[in-house]
């Protein structure tokens, strides 16, 4: 057989499922002369598409399936299928790969998926005889070969004349006769041998009838089979059409669930619409709502700004009062100050200050010495000038001990010295010196911050 790299699709398809009718071959010869190449030509038919891995095959008489190949060669693929040179094509098989047996073969197209699509006459592998050679003569031949005929025919004559001598020759014939006589006796008991051979022929060709009957047999018993099968699936039928009517009713059941679910489905689709129509009202008040809450919220924060307004005017206020309650607390302190510095003074002096009258200034005292500006009157004009004339002449201040004249002691004077002397914060009321007037201003500032 014929190497290759790789061997062609085939199948187990049986006869009867293949096509044979779809490539056609031609001048397919009787019989082939062994030792040369054989060329196979074959045509496609119009509704035939070949395709890469389809395959021509030489497979002997009787086969079965596409795998008993003897060997086989590719098809080319042609470029234009619609044009006819391209539905003519052909195949070469090498003499080396062909049968060398006389047996009856065939060539046959199998396409890739190992289904047979054509197959050709049988032929033979076996030389040429001399009876099958076939003469050809011309019309020249002929008419040499009509004179001859003629020619003949006088010898024919001529040979009637020697007839007579031939029948003497005829005896020796008999004699010859004879002898073919015996020589038909010993081909008539060849004969009978043959025939013996033919009856034992016909004796296992009847065994392999009463095979052959078996298998019949077993073939009706399948087919008994097949029938009871054939039965059981009438059976099995008529169930699954009883299960069809079944499926059947329970789809129309089905289908008038699925008209009533569809108007509830339009009832839902009613009732959702109102929904949303509600729904796009309630949006429409939440809208309103928000607005609303929006101008209450720009109310709101009027009224925390107003409120905050009033809430620093409120601690400024606070601070002020404290301030001047601080100031209004420092004062009195400096008037209690000034009370015991003069009480301490009157002591000195060897005066009661509680047994002094109270005096009111007027303006006739205004002239006898009293000082103007003292709301208790002058304490020291009821005591002699000649027993403390220094005394009562000068005054000394009680925190830088400046003299003060008589006419110049003055609370006022006293408290504008004292300011002269301290710077007080307005806030938290500490002092400072007038010496560290810049740490003052710094220490206001930071109350600002």
């Amino acid at each position: 057989m014929e190497d290759t790299i790789e061997d062609p699709p085939t199948s187990a398809v049986l006869l009867d499922h293949c096509h044979f009718s779809q490539i056609i071959f031609n001048n397919v010869e009787k019989f082939y002369v062994p030792g040369g190449d054989v060329t196979c030509y074959y045509t496609f038919t119009q509704h035939f598409i070949p395709r890469r891995k389809d395959w021509i095959g030489i497979f002997r008489v009787g086969w079965k399936t596409t795998r008993e190949y003897y060997t086989f060669m590719w098809v080319n693929l042609p470029t234009d299928l619609q044009s006819e040179s391209t539905k003519q094509q052909e195949v070469q098989f090498k003499a080396y790969y062909l049968p060398k047996d006389d047996e009856y073969y065939q060539f046959c197209y199998v396409d890739q998926d190992g289904v047979v699509r054509g197959a050709s006459i049988p032929f033979q592998f076996r030389p040429e005889n001399e009876e099958d050679i076939l003469v050809v003569t011309t019309q020249g031949e002929v008419e040499e070969i009509e004179q001859h005929n003629s020619e003949l025919c006088k010898e024919n004559q001529e040979l009637k004349d020697s007839c007579f001598s031939l029948q003497k020759q005829n005896s020796d014939l008999q004699t010859d006769l004879q002898k073919m006589q015996e020589e038909l006796e010993s081909l008539r008991s060849l004969k009978k041998k043959l025939e013996q051979k033919m009856k034992e022929q016909e004796d296992s060709w009847g065994a392999e009838l009463l095979q052959l009957r078996v298998q019949n047999q077993k073939i009706s018993s399948e087919n008994e089979q097949m029938v009871v099968r054939v039965d059981q699936l009438q059976a099995q039928l008529s169930t699954q059409e009883e299960e069809m009517e079944k499926f059947v009713q329970e789809n129309q059941n089905k289908t008038q669930q699925l008209e009533h679910l569809k108007k509830e489905n339009d009832q839902l689709f009613l009732s959702l619409t109102e929904q949303r129509e509600y729904q796009r009202t309630l949006e429409q008040t939440v809208e309103e709502l928000k607005q609303k809450e929006a101008t209450a919220a720009e109310k709101q924060q009027e009224l925390m700004d107003k409120n905050l307004d009033l809430s620093k005017r409120l601690s400024e206020n606070k601070i002020i009062g404290d301030v001047l309650q601080r100031e209004k607390e420092r004062i009195e302190r400096e008037n209690d100050l000034l009370k015991r510095e003069n009480g301490r003074l009157m002591s000195y002096m060897g005066l009661d200050f509680d047994s002094l009258p109270y005096q009111v200034p007027t303006a006739d005292q205004g002239g006898t010495g009293q000082s103007p500006g003292l709301v208790y009157g002058n304490p020291y004009s009821g005591v002699q000038e000649s027993s403390a004339p220094n005394l009562l002449s000068i005054k000394k201040c009680p925190t830088c001990t400046p003299d003060f004249a008589d006419d110049m002691c003055d609370h006022t004077l006293e408290e504008q010295h004292i300011q002269t002397l301290y710077l007080t914060c307005p806030i938290c009321d500490k002092s400072f010196s007038a010496k560290e007037k810049q740490i003052f201003e710094d220490h206001v500032f930071c109350h600002t911050l």
